[in-house]
């Protein structure tokens, strides 16, 4: 493994030699013979690994690996001493050297010991950099995750959360769309203010009006005092309208008016009434395809769709899944008074092939049922639920050993067009994403599944 050396030694001759037969090996070397020049070289330049002589005028390899462990902890020295010197070279170690090699100096071990100490360089600012990303993902609303799907999140939610820009979050039921909307709201300049949410699908249009917009006094039946809706209540701060395509088509110019104008009138009222939000939406639908097929407005789309934000399904989130997982354990575990510290090989192995269609919510729901019955002090394959337990990936069946079974090139576009809808639920544009068509060309294939009988 190559990497950046910093040579030092007051021997010019050493030097020299050294520089010229690790440069061979493919080393990056650059040499100093002042070892006083090393720590300020050190703070200006990254490098992998130290290499210095112990003994030395000024200021000893002892001294210098003392000042490089106590600035750059994280930084190998790798230090060469004179044959017979062990005991100079245990100080060393204690200085907190990563390894020592004697005089005369074999190339072939001391380019090993130089590989290894690059490695190891490498892996600790691994190890510093995934903390740190899983540190920043628990600041951010409870978000958990470190890859790379979630690392692009986390990269856009910091670069749009103090804006005022209208939020559009795009994600399959269960992927933590209201934890990214109160992230966003927490982490911008509003969040000392109100987060204020609502589910658009959980309500009738009337009902949901008055809910968003207030009601003037005798408005209807019931409205025996005036109210003030969400959006006032939501002043100064952030307004979550979870599941906006199920919006009804009737509702949505009076949300645009509201969204452009940064006004609204309260049911039955007389006044407009103005208000301060930054509003953000989130849906599991397609809402271009919903546009296309005229069951939701496109100006509102477009006012909505200021920012998209893509949360990944956990399917796609690799090692994700364990790390979620564990953090439930723990969260159910403490809940519980029981003592859970973990799982086994095989558990994760299910965890990590099971598609997850419910995502994040129902890995949750998987973990909260397997700490409350297992009897071990790590989950087992026996404490998950059965369809996790039994659960085999599924494949379009191409083609088999039998030829009587071969099927033509049209099933096999229809079938793997139905898997990819399946996993997709139904989301018609990451569906044509995924399958190289444009849009049209996917209704058009789907229109014809359809006519067949699908």
């Amino acid at each position: 493994m190559s990497g950046r050396v910093l040579l030092i030694d007051d021997d010019p001759s050493m030097v020299e030699m050294l520089q010229n037969r690790l440069t061979r090996r493919g080393f990056t070397v650059t040499p100093l013979t002042d070892p006083n020049a090393a720590l300020p070289l050190l703070m200006e330049q990254p490098f992998d690994v130290v290499l210095t002589d112990l003994n030395m005028q000024g200021l000893s390899g002892t001294e210098l690996c003392e000042r490089v462990v106590a600035n750059l902890p994280e930084l190998p020295v790798v230090v060469v001493t004179a044959f017979g010197s062990m005991e100079t070279a245990v100080a060393a170690i204690r200085a907190g050297a990563y390894d020592f090699i004697t005089k005369p100096v074999d190339m072939e071990a001391l380019a090993l010991t130089l590989a290894r100490a690059v490695q190891h360089h490498h892996l600790k600012g691994e190890v510093v950099r995934l903390k740190k990303v899983v540190t920043e993902s628990q600041r951010l609303g409870g978000l958990l995750g470190s890859s790379p799907p979630m690392r692009k999140v986390y990269d856009l939610l910091g670069r749009v959360a103090d804006s005022d820009a209208t939020v559009l979050i795009n994600g399959e039921s269960g992927t933590g769309k209201e934890l990214v909307a109160r992230a966003l709201h927490e982490k911008s300049r509003r969040g000392s203010g109100p987060f204020v949410a609502v589910n658009c699908a959980a309500m009738p249009e009337a009902l949901l009006e008055s809910e968003l917009f207030g009601h003037a006094k005798g408005a209807f039946t019931d409205a025996k005092a005036a109210r003030s809706g969400l959006f006032v209540q939501a002043n100064g701060g952030t307004l979550f309208l979870d599941e906006v395509g199920e919006m009804p088509l009737g509702l949505q110019p009076k949300l645009l008016r509201a969204l452009q104008e940064r006004v609204m009138r309260p049911v039955g009222g007389d006044h407009e009434v103005s208000f301060d939000v930054r509003l953000v939406a989130a849906t599991n639908r397609d809402l271009e395809g919903m546009v296309e097929e005229n069951r939701f407005r496109e100006d509102l789309y477009y006012r909505l769709n200021v920012v998209q934000m893509e949360l990944p399904p956990l399917r796609s989130r690799g090692g994700d899944i364990l790390l979620l997982a564990q953090h439930f354990i723990e969260h159910f575990a403490a809940r519980a008074g029981k003592r859970v510290t973990g799982l086994n090989e095989t558990v994760a192995e299910r965890l990590m092939s099971y598609s997850w269609p419910g995502n994040v919510r129902e890995l949750r729901n998987c973990i909260e049922r397997a700490v409350a019955v297992t009897v071990t002090e790590r989950l087992t394959v026996e404490d998950l639920p059965e369809k996790i337990r039994a659960y085999r990936a599924s494949h379009v069946v191409v083609a088999s050993g039998d030829p009587s079974e071969l099927t033509t090139l049209e099933e096999v576009e229809r079938r793997y067009i139905l898997r990819v809808m399946e996993e997709v639920k139904g989301n018609k544009s990451l569906a044509a994403q995924i399958l190289g068509l444009d849009r049209k060309t996917l209704y058009r294939k789907l229109d014809r599944i359809k006519g067949s009988g699908e």
